[in-house]
C-alpha cells in the first residue's frame, strides 16, 4: 500500500498525535491551539538547527557543532551589539554569512582530506565552543531595541492564540528546506550521496561541491537557530545550547530520517521536534516529574527508531535478495 521507507514518518506522525491526545485526556487545558503553537515558540530555534541536521543526516554524515555555533552566534551578536554599537541589521547578515562559512570549511575538509565527518566537527564543536569563551565568560544581556522587539511581537490567530516573529522564521525555513530536498538539483543530489557516494561519484555528479554546500546549508541554520535563540534568551552565553546537537540528531532520527542515509523527511524533522516539545509539556503540566524524564522518554524512543530502521533495512535487503 505504500513504500516501506514511509513507514518510519509514518510512525512519528501518529506519535505525536497519540501523546498530544494522551495529554489532552489526561490535563485539563491541554488540547489547546496555544499548547500547539508553544511547542513552535519554545522549540522554534531547535527546528531550525534540526532541518539543516536533516541535511547532513541525510548525505551521510553528521554534524557536532551546531550546539556550539548556536552560542558563538549569540556571543557575536551580543558583543557587537552591545559593546561595538553595531546595528542588528549588520551582525543578523554577518553571523549568518560565519555560519555558512564555517560549515563550507568543515564539510571541505571532510572531503578532500578524506576526514570522518565525526571527527572534523567534533573539532568544529570544540573550536566554536572556545571561541565564545575567548570572547567573554560572562554572559552578555542584550538591551537592543530590535531583539527586544523581536523577543515581544506576538502575531495574533484566530481564537486569542499567538506565535512568535522566531515560529514564522522556523517555518519559512521548513518550507525552504522541503523546496530544496524534493525540487531542487542540490537536493536530489544530497539523497543520491547518502545513498551511495560512490555511485554518485560514477554518475557524474558533484559530489565534492554537494557536500560542502551541505555543511554550509547546516552552518547557515545553526546561525539562524542562534539568531532565534538570541531573541528566545536576550543574551550571550558561551553555555548556551550545550547539547542542543544531540537533541537535533534526536528528532531527525525520530523524524524517520536513517543514520546511513539516503533517506529522510524534513517533515518527519518537523514531527520529530513537535513530538520532543509535547513530552516536555507533559512533564511540566504532570509538575511532580523531573526534567530529567524528558532524557529518558528521547532516549526510549531512539532506541525504538533504530531498531524500526534496522528492521526496514534488514527487510529491503531480503526483498532485493529474493
Amino acid at each position: 500500500m505504500f513504500k516501506r521507507q514511509y513507514l518510519p514518518i509514518l510512525v512519528t506522525v501518529g506519535l505525536f498525535v497519540l501523546v498530544f491526545l494522551a495529554g489532552s485526556f489526561r490535563y485539563t487545558g491541554f488540547f489547546s491551539l496555544q499548547v500547539l503553537t508553544n511547542l513552535l515558540i519554545d522549540n522554534a530555534f531547535l527546528l531550525i538547527v534540526a532541518v539543516g541536521m536533516t541535511f547532513v543526516i541525510v548525505s551521510g554524515g553528521i554534524d557536532l557543532s551546531v550546539g556550539s555555533m548556536v552560542a558563538l552566534t549569540t556571543m557575536l551578536s551580543a558583543t557587537l551589539v552591545e559593546q561595538q554599537g553595531w546595528p542588528p541589521s549588520v551582525v543578523i547578515p554577518l553571523v549568518l554569512a560565519f555560519g555558512c562559512l564555517y560549515g563550507f570549511g568543515m564539510g571541505a575538509i571532510i572531503h578532500y582530506f578524506n576526514i570522518q565527518p565525526f571527527i572534523v566537527t567534533l573539532a568544529g564543536m570544540f573550536l566554536a565552543r572556545g571561541l565564545c569563551y575567548i570572547i567573554s565568560i560572562n554572559t552578555i544581556t542584550i538591551n537592543d531595541s530590535f531583539y527586544k522587539d523581536m523577543a515581544m511581537t506576538k502575531i495574533q490567530l484566530p481564537g486569542g492564540s499567538f506565535v512568535s516573529i522566531s515560529v514564522i522564521i522556523a517555518l519559512a525555513v521548513v518550507l525552504l528546506a522541503l523546496y530544496l530536498a524534493h525540487y531542487t538539483r542540490f537536493g536530489r543530489n544530497t539523497y543520491a550521496i547518502g545513498g551511495s557516494e560512490q555511485s554518485a561519484l560514477l554518475m557524474g555528479l558533484p559530489v565534492a561541491r554537494t557536500k560542502m554546500l551541505v555543511y554550509a546549508f547546516s552552518g547557515f541554520c545553526s546561525a539562524l537557530g542562534g539568531v532565534v535563540f538570541t531573541f528566545y534568551m536576550l543574551s550571550g552565553y558561551g553555555l548556551h545550547a550545550v547539547g542542543l546537537e544531540l537533541d537535533a540528531i534526536a528528532a531527525v532520527v525520530i523524524g524517520g530520517t536513517l543514520l546511513t542515509g539516503g533517506v529522510g523527511y524534513v517533515a518527519g524533522t518537523f514531527f520529530g521536534v513537535l513530538i520532543l516539545g509535547v513530552i516536555q509539556t507533559i512533564i511540566n503540566f504532570e509538575g511532580t516529574l523531573s526534567s530529567w524524564w524528558t532524557k529518558i522518554v528521547i532516549g526510549v524512543l531512539l532506541f525504538l527508531f533504530i531498531i524500526l530502521q534496522r528492521v526496514i533495512n534488514v527487510r529491503a535487503s531480503k526483498m532485493k535478495v529474493i
